[in-house]
């Protein structure tokens, strides 16, 4: 009886730490009647061995085999260019390719013969899709990342402390960006004890974040106006008259901050800027700034660079932590697992892989943008 057969690869992209497929993910495949592949060494930066991939029932194979061999290659990154030539016409790549950002990427593949499934354009506001919601999965990890790496940076405590040498007041942190990866910092700097504020364009967000335990900053100058929000849970792109009276209204907020965590994103395009370099002069020594959104087109912080971490002349730290997933990469790796397990099992029918444009997600990750 013919079965399909995916294969998860070795992730090339510097840094990157993740992998497709962990072990407990094998074994739900297997009961389900999926045979799978795992490239020699794929899960080495997640902490995962060859032999445990074996001891969950796959097969671990040279890449040449598992190109040769797989209905679909399952991976984290968009692949590099010796990946992406080694896909053969007929072949399904399923993973988070970003096709807003590298278009020609995902053209040359088409026009290859080779099938895209891109998880980043799953339709956020279908239940039926949320175990497949990679996007939520990953900023979850990336959330709770940053508030660790911002603490661990930071030369004070979090929260408040009475001693025997006096009292010591707790930070003030400001989240801004209260999708999902901004709520886990929100909830993870509560958790430590920290004073949390937040701030997000979508008026609606205020509930999300005072059932946290957090204030919601309410600079909305225009309130009247369309909220910030499109369709689908992503929060639209702001005017650049709109992004300039954000950005006075939340200069004050921002300088009194001990802790600022960014996490605005809008997908496949440069990330609001809400930091400016003349904020930071105004913020006093021992701050800590992170910009989850810094990436190659920018991010929320100004001259903040991905993986890359600057101490400005008055004190200021300043952290691009664009890719805190793979920082985490067993967690990480788990969570996106789970979430392949759950897409396959919705596009494998009677041992087969079935991509059906008439269905909605199917149709969603296929193609367009998220609707």
């Amino acid at each position: 009886m013919a079965t399909v057969t995916v294969g998860a690869v070795r992730e090339r992209a510097p840094g990157e730490r993740r992998v497709a497929l962990v072990p407990e993910a094998v074994t739900l495949l297997r009961r389900a009647g999926v045979d799978v592949l795992v490239e020699t060494g794929a899960g080495s930066g997640a902490w995962f061995t060859d032999a445990d991939y074996t001891d969950a029932g796959a097969t671990v194979v040279p890449p040449d085999e598992l190109y040769a061999r797989a209905d679909a290659v399952l991976c984290v990154a968009p692949p590099d260019q010796d990946t992406a030539e080694a896909l053969r016409p007929g072949q399904t790549l399923i993973g988070l390719l970003e096709p807003l950002r590298h278009p020609d990427l995902v053209d040359n593949l088409r026009r290859r013969g080779v099938r895209t499934v891109s998880l980043d354009l799953l339709p956020r506001t279908l239940s039926r899709a949320q175990s497949m919601d990679a996007l939520t999965s990953q900023a979850n990890v990336a959330g709770y990342k940053a508030a660790l790496l911002a603490a661990d940076s930071y030369d004070r405590f979090l929260p408040m402390l009475t001693t025997a040498a006096g009292t010591m007041r707790p930070a003030q942190v400001l989240v801004l960006g209260a999708g999902v990866a901004g709520l886990q910092a929100v909830a993870t700097a509560r958790r430590l004890g920290a004073v949390v504020t937040a701030y997000d364009v979508r008026p609606e967000s205020r509930g999300e974040v005072e059932s946290l335990g957090a204030r919601f900053l309410d600079i909305q100058s225009r309130p009247e106006e369309e909220p910030g929000t499109r369709r689908g849970g992503y929060a639209r792109e702001l005017t650049a008259e709109e992004q300039q009276e954000q950005r006075t209204a939340l200069d004050g907020h921002i300088a009194r901050s001990d802790i600022v965590l960014t996490t605005a994103q809008v997908p496949g395009r440069k990330p609001p800027l809400l930091v400016t370099s003349a904020v930071l002069e105004r913020m006093h020594p021992g701050s800590v700034v992170v910009d989850l959104a810094a990436s190659e087109l920018g991010g929320n912080v100004e001259d903040s660079e991905p993986d890359k971490t600057d101490v400005l002349p008055n004190g200021v730290t300043v952290i691009g932590a664009g890719h805190l997933p793979s920082a985490m990469a067993t967690a990480a790796s788990t969570a996106y697992a789970r979430n392949l397990v759950a897409l396959l099992r919705h596009l494998v029918r009677d041992d087969a892989l079935v991509l059906d444009p008439d269905d909605e997600i199917t149709s969603a990750l296929l193609g367009g943008e998220p609707s």
